[in-house]
């Protein structure tokens, strides 16, 4: 698997979006967080992160607000969306084989069970990703000490 910057961001940014309180059903929640605090808070360069912001809200899981007091929250609580979601979200299949995703991989002669191993390791992939939510991801940082 391979992990681009923008799915890299695209995490990053929700759980900054999550951290900062705004998602629906969190005590003191109805926080928007900015296009530009995120890219501040997270290195990111604003122009790309706006285009991640967009794919996040077509795909449904943050709400866009405009003017001076808007900004992004999350649709649903961060421990119902998790980083396979995102990753999705932003860049489609999780596992590509030559550009495709390994369900179309096709192979004939010596290499026929190589499709199997490229579906097995996009399956492997699924479940970590799938059952890792932005809670989950903000709960460990919480509980990391400072070293």
């Amino acid at each position: 698997m391979y992990v681009s910057a923008r799915s890299d961001y695209a995490v990053r940014a929700m759980l900054a979006v999550a951290d900062a309180g705004g998602e629906p059903g969190r005590p003191g929640s109805g926080e928007l967080v900015k296009a530009a605090t995120l890219a501040e808070s997270q290195g990111i360069p604003l122009s790309f992160l706006q285009g991640i912001l967009l794919d996040l809200r077509r795909a449904g899981l943050l709400l866009s607000h405009r003017g001076t007091e808007g900004g992004y929250a999350l649709t649903r609580p961060a421990s119902e969306i998790s980083v396979g979601d995102v990753l999705r979200a932003v860049g489609g299949s999780l596992t590509t084989v030559r550009g495709l995703p390994a369900a179309d991989a096709g192979y004939h002669g010596v290499a026929t069970g190589l499709r199997d191993v490229w579906l097995a390791v996009d399956g492997a992939i699924a479940v970590v990703v799938d059952r890792t939510t932005l809670t989950d991801l903000l709960v460990d940082r919480d509980r990391v000490s400072p070293s």
